[in-house]
């Protein structure tokens, strides 16, 4: 029997869209949905609604639960990653919390900037730990990772470790039909290329017949930013360098060093920026949950529609042989993006088929696009050099790289900080304090 492991399984929503999809392919019948959390309660929550659903549906596949995650992973052919290392409490209420003593102000800190650094380093290790069970059980198994930050997490799996990997995201599928119906403009029929890295990848063209649709969207983006919108920071980006980014204004107004400013605090309401957006929606989730769960885990007539998530189709083209294209995350490996540096993780158009996962070949971007990419890729690579050497001042360096911290904070007060994040997450950092016993112990591979 052909097994699909989902680790962070107690995630019931996510759980719902990706193996709820699965249930929907044919090629997939007699599969084991086989699922793993740390929190035992949640995991049971999550098998009692994919139990309904495959009743309601009447799927042919096989549903377990287990407490042992080697044991879970044992012989499977894939492995969704979707954990969250440390929790909204007490990580992310840390790294939201910490810098805002300092006067650096975030919106989801879960990519790049202080927030996306800690979150990297403290859930790296769970997944270094993954992959080499994956190598003992299951060593041919493809591993689809959703967990953020997906450019370091991807590409330091791709990098570091043999299993095979690629990054999903859900901001590209919906980066172009959002801005069209923002501007009240038909999307059917559009032709659309995008590329870049995840959560700043570029709308490159966008066509319908051959004709260039971006004047009228300038056009009609001009117009909009008279008024308050949620898009704000992606519409300005636009307008001073030519593109639309993918990902959303309340993440981009972080990755970049214009917009969160202690100095000039007029700029937060003139983007309408949502500062501590995420904990916000931790917290809403976590008082509708009880209302949730009844609509979830309680429910025997559930049902599912197939949602817009890239994991269940590239499972049924690796099945079927039938190609399916999307966005992957993937090392730019021989220059997919020319104008990026290789050991980047970059955001490009990928096909799968029962050969594997093939990036599409680029070429270059914009010269401007790749420069603000090229701004995260220097602090996401440092990143990942902290995680390998287990040296301190590489942490600072990811810091120090980073547009918004830099913009915002001296070099002192950007090394203190990190100290204070790494005595504040010391349970999940311990390697800090031995890079050598942490760079062996995980038998590390260039």
């Amino acid at each position: 029997m052909s097994k699909i492991t989902f680790i962070g399984a107690g995630s019931t929503v996510f759980a719902k869209n990706i193996l709820g999809d699965c249930l929907f392919v044919p090629a997939l019948s007699n599969f084991e949905f086989a699922l793993y959390d740390i929190d035992h309660k949640r995991l049971k929550e999550s098998e009692t609604m994919l139990r309904h659903l495959k009743e309601n549906y009447g799927a042919h596949v096989t549903i377990t639960s287990y407490h042992n995650r080697k044991e879970a992973l044992k012989d499977a052919k894939y492995v969704i990653n979707a954990i969250q290392v440390g929790g909204y409490r007490p990580s992310t209420v840390i790294d939201f919390e910490i810098p805002k003593k300092y006067g650096l102000r975030q919106t989801i800190a879960d990519t790049v900037g202080i927030g996306g650094i800690f979150r990297f380093l403290r859930t790296f290790p769970v997944m270094l730990d993954l992959a080499k069970e994956m190598e003992e059980v299951c060593p041919n198994a493809l591993l689809l990772n959703y967990t953020n930050p997906m450019a370091t997490l991807t590409g330091a799996m791709l990098r570091y470790t043999p299993v095979q990997t690629v990054g999903l995201c859900h901001s590209v599928q919906v980066c172009t039909k959002d801005l069209f119906e923002s501007l009240e403009m038909d999307h059917e029929g559009i032709e659309e290329k995008i590329a870049g890295i995840n959560h700043m990848a570029w709308l490159l063209e966008v066509k319908r017949d051959g004709k260039d649709l971006y004047p009228d969207i300038k056009r009609r983006a001009k117009e909009k930013q008279k008024s308050r919108h949620h898009d704000m920071v992606r519409f300005a980006l636009m307008d001073k360098f030519g593109y639309y980014v993918t990902e959303s204004s309340e993440h981009n107004a972080e990755y970049h060093p214009y917009f969160i400013k202690s100095r000039y605090p007029e700029l937060i309401g003139q983007f309408n920026i949502p500062l501590d957006e995420y904990p916000r929606r931790c917290e809403e989730q976590i008082n509708n949950w009880n209302s949730m769960k009844h609509d979830l885990v309680s429910n025997t007539q559930i049902t599912h529609t197939r949602s817009k998530e890239y994991g269940s189709r590239i499972i049924e083209a690796i099945e079927t042989n039938v190609p399916f294209k999307f966005a992957g995350n993937v090392l730019n490996t021989g220059g997919l993006i020319h104008n990026l540096p290789e050991k980047a993780c970059v955001e490009v158009p990928c096909v799968a088929d029962r050969s594997g996962i093939m990036p599409c070949h680029v070429g270059e971007i914009p010269e401007q696009l790749a420069g603000l990419n090229r701004t995260n890729i220097s602090s996401q690579l440092m990143t990942i050099e902290a995680a390998i050497s287990g040296k301190k001042e590489h942490i600072y360096q990811a810091a120090l790289l980073d547009p918004h911290t830099s913009a915002e904070l001296s070099i002192d007060d950007i090394i203190k900080l990190c100290n204070e994040l790494i005595e504040a997450h010391s349970e999940m950092l311990p390697h800090f304090a031995d890079p050598n016993q942490y760079a062996t112990s995980t038998n590390l591979q260039k």
